[in-house]
């Protein structure tokens, strides 16, 4: 099945181009390719950008390694093999060397399992490279990124992908301030119980019993100290004479209910998390204590029984426009995106050149993917009564987008006190959106 799919997915991204060069297109079919990753996603409620990486994927399979393709499809290697041939000989430009390449690493692969394989496939690669190592580390330092991927009860990974030369020394450096700082945790609590082991008539005035005592583990201090050195530290090898780097800040923004914030001991199971960019949930401890430094809060009211959003307003004066559209619509609005709003462009539905007017009812945040292909495709949009956006795909299907749901308190009459519905009408219940700056040092552990 996944053998037909990457043969299908191929198909799509070869049929992109065809019509780009039909077209004569100067992108050589990178709209055409977004617009068909687009239409394929939407209708698999699928991320088109991750449609767009998996016709990439499957293009090169089936192009440049047919034999690879072929051995799937029949079964004789499984989709993990097939990853990890396609990923070793990624950079083999020659018809001929990819033919050889696959012949002799089909052989291991069906034998061994795709862990084993992976050591395999990138020694035989190695000797069908018409670039040196050097050459090629050249180009692949181009492709040097950081990325975050979110994880459950409110934790996210940092990924960072770079020479390995220096990847492997910023970890050896952690390491090493890990075991020094566990080194010295170590020999503090055995200071402490020499001195509680002593007689009380030694030294009175000496109690250790409510020292706090640093248990983390060499990977936990590996975090912190990670975080504490990119949060608190400026790059000297890019620090500007005037020091503009140290003026940086991290930011975030917090949504959460007001009811949230008030259940100080986090034991109602059925009030809502608070989230971080409307992207995962964020503990309420953490949330308070965002909230206690922030400078400024968007209040978001909300309907106390629907959800929906009523208004937005801020203590301090700013522009009201923005604040509301980015309280409603939280992501970018074409379907299956979630880039939040704070990275987004706010467009403008009917073009303001056509006279399209500079209002809530025609204004939408897109992410800058989504705005290029809003203007530069045969994809159309136009919105609807509620912030709800109507989407027609190339080949005529409608998707409906609806701003997402405001992450806040819900009551009905019949279940709320008369209390929380009056405190949740007149805006009280309301979620608080937070944004901060911080210096807080990580290795104070949580």
């Amino acid at each position: 099945m996944l053998a037909a799919r990457d043969g299908m997915l191929a198909m799509a991204s070869r049929l992109a181009i065809d019509i780009a060069r039909q077209a004569n297109h100067p992108d050589y079919g990178d709209m055409a390719t977004r617009a068909v990753a687009a239409e394929i996603g939407a209708a698999q409620r699928v991320n088109d950008r991750t449609i767009e990486r998996r016709m990439a994927a499957a293009s090169r399979l089936v192009t440049d390694l047919p034999d690879v393709w072929a051995a799937q499809g029949a079964g004789r290697i499984t989709a993990a093999h097939t990853r990890v041939i396609v990923e070793a000989g990624a950079h083999l430009d020659d018809p001929r060397d990819r033919a050889a390449y696959a012949a002799a690493v089909l052989v291991i692969a069906e034998a061994e399992s795709p862990n084993r394989l992976r050591r395999h496939a990138r020694r035989i690669a190695e000797r069908f490279q018409a670039r040196s190592l050097t050459e090629r580390h050249r180009d692949a330092r181009d492709n040097r990124r950081v990325w975050v991927n979110d994880l459950d009860d409110g934790m996210s990974e940092l990924g960072v992908q770079g020479p390995s030369t220096l990847i492997h020394g910023m970890y050896d450096r952690l390491s090493q301030m890990a075991h020094r700082v566990r080194e010295e945790n170590a020999r503090a609590a055995k200071e402490r119980k020499a001195r509680d082991a002593r007689p009380a008539s030694d030294d009175p005035s000496v109690d250790s019993s409510d020292e706090p005592s640093d248990d983390r583990t060499v990977d936990q201090l590996r975090a912190d100290l990670l975080a504490d050195l990119v949060l608190t530290g400026a790059p000297t090898g890019h620090h500007s004479e005037d020091a503009l780097l140290d003026a940086i800040h991290a930011r975030v923004e917090v949504t959460v209910p007001v009811m949230t914030l008030m259940d100080e001991c986090g034991s109602r199971t059925d009030l809502p998390a608070a989230e971080l960019d409307g992207r995962c949930p964020i503990d309420a401890a953490t949330a308070r204590r965002i909230a206690g430094a922030a400078i400024g809060w968007d209040r978001v009211l909300t309907h106390p029984i629907s959800g929906a959003l009523l208004a937005v307003d801020r203590y301090r004066p700013g522009d009201q426009l923005k604040r509301h559209l980015r309280a409603r619509d939280q992501r970018c609005r074409f379907p299956t995106c979630g880039l939040a709003a704070r990275r987004c462009d706010i467009d403008h539905t009917h073009a303001a050149a056509e006279g399209g007017p500079t209002c809530e009812d025609n204004l939408a945040h897109f992410c800058r993917r989504h705005h290029m292909m809003k203007h530069h495709s045969p994809w159309q949009v136009e919105q609807r009564v509620g912030g709800v956006l109507e989407w027609r795909s190339p080949t005529g299907d409608v998707y409906i987008d609806h701003a997402p749901a405001q992450n806040t308190a819900r009551f009905t009459p019949a279940e709320s006190t008369p209390a929380e519905f009056e405190a949740a009408a007149f805006g009280t219940a309301e979620s608080t959106p937070v944004e901060f700056e911080t210096a807080e040092s990580a290795l104070v552990p949580f």
